[in-house]
């Protein structure tokens, strides 16, 4: 069956990608969490592709999957994903003056959550687990605790200063 793609999707990647798993329903998860790690999302075309190629599903229940979890993002994320703790906790220990600091520094306005360069993502959470550190910022399951707007500075800094 062949499926046309409008954007440009690598087909052959997702082929691999489902070869590697089984054209199984019950891996559909895994599969996408795969597609997720090479392409830093779900792309639309990609969730169609995979819905017409593996048995029993649709393109439809792929999208369904897609948004039900959490952890599956269908816009672009950068290569560094912050996360920001709004909980409780951290809202009391200064989370805020943090958040707004990150989005300063990485010129996040209007409600945009992915840098122009591609490089960061900002999201808040509403609990990280770790109240006790609080605020609390995780950096690609790296986890920074008791952070301060400069602090975060540094280290929004440090990891631009690794990209240069």
């Amino acid at each position: 069956m062949s499926v046309e793609i409008s954007h440009k999707i690598d087909t052959s990647r997702l082929d691999s990608i489902m070869a590697e798993y089984g054209y199984k329903k019950s891996n559909l998860i895994a599969i996408l969490q795969k597609v997720q790690e090479v392409f830093r999302y779900l792309p639309e075309d990609s969730m169609t592709y995979i819905g017409t190629k593996m048995e029993g599903l649709s393109p439809a229940t792929v999208y369904g999957v897609a948004t039900f979890y959490a952890q599956f993002s269908l816009e672009p994320k950068g290569k560094y994903e912050i996360k920001v703790c709004d909980g409780t906790a951290c809202h009391v220990r200064g989370s805020m003056p943090v958040l707004n600091a990150i989005k300063s520094r990485l010129n996040l306005v209007d409600g945009k959550m992915t840098s122009d360069d591609g490089l960061f993502s900002l999201e808040t959470v509403s609990c990280l687990g770790a109240c006790g550190l609080a605020p609390v910022v995780v950096i690609n399951g790296k986890v920074y605790p008791q952070m301060t707007s400069d602090a975060i500075k540094i280290v929004l800094d440090t990891l631009l200063k690794e990209e240069a």
